[in-house]
């Protein structure tokens, strides 16, 4: 296996480790708060209730397990794949105690070899993979594991705003980010790469200035400011040029083109 994925999965494992003894039984995510506070995330699970009734979900690196639950609760047929044991183990303990071992399974499984058949789910679900991984290598796996009429739908952190951007390479020297994830944070220009494989490609724009209030998130105060922080961003985040700056954004690619 690459160097690169020995480090993530070391990265992760240990993250997961820190997640059980710090935050366990709790529905949060490795920031350490729970991400259905973000308009971003609220928008994604929206669009995930309305569409994956009935459906094959895949849960795409999916870490502690921490998206894999609504879904399966909104009546889809949830597969996560992962390459990190440790925090398949976390995702394992999270079904079982909610009770859903029927409609979830985990497998260990390297994101750019999906060792899945073509056409094979309705949905994919990125809840912030894409920075960890070779987009080359993953963009045609995930074209051809989706069926024609499917999306693939996800959410990442937007790599041009400048002063997110330094707090990532603060994150790095403090050991929270990979070298990897560093330098690969999602662009404009991964965008135009996912055109080659899907015909359409929408993208959302989030947390303009409200990204502030990240920090403070675990206080009611917190919280009161995120939301002062995303009404006044909302005009904003219209404005054209504006947008490549948001921290957060929420894409929907569909129409995988022909395998």
């Amino acid at each position: 296996m690459e160097e690169r994925k020995n480090k993530e999965i070391e990265y992760y494992d240990k993250r997961a480790e820190e997640s059980l003894r710090e935050k366990k039984g709790q529905q949060v995510d490795f920031e350490g708060f729970s991400p259905n506070l973000l308009s971003s995330y609220n928008f994604l699970y929206q669009f995930v209730k309305k569409n994956c009734r009935g459906k094959k979900v895949l849960d795409y690196g999916c870490g502690n397990g921490i998206h894999s639950v609504f879904p399966a609760r909104c009546g889809a047929e949830v597969v996560g794949i992962d390459l990190s044991k440790k925090s398949l183990e976390i995702a394992k303990e999270k079904i079982k105690r909610e009770k859903i071992e029927d409609k979830v399974k985990f497998l260990l499984m390297d994101c750019e070899k999906i060792e899945f058949p073509e056409n094979y789910f309705d949905i994919i679900f990125d809840g912030g993979t894409f920075s960890s991984i070779d987009l080359k290598k993953a963009y045609p796996e995930l074209s051809r594991v989706l069926k024609p009429q499917g999306f693939l739908i996800g959410i990442e952190t937007f790599g041009h705003n400048p002063f997110t951007n330094f707090k990532r390479k603060i994150n790095k020297l403090l050991r929270k980010r990979t070298d990897w994830a560093t330098e690969h944070i999602f662009k404009i220009k991964d965008l135009k790469e996912a055109e080659k494989y899907f015909n359409k490609v929408e993208v959302h724009c989030f947390h303009l200035i409200s990204w502030l209030a990240f920090p403070f998130l675990n206080a009611s105060a917190g919280k009161i400011l995120l939301k002062i922080l995303e009404v006044i961003e909302r005009p904003l985040l219209n404005v054209f040029f504006l947008k490549k700056y948001s921290f957060k954004i929420v894409f929907i690619f569909s129409e995988p083109r022909l395998k």
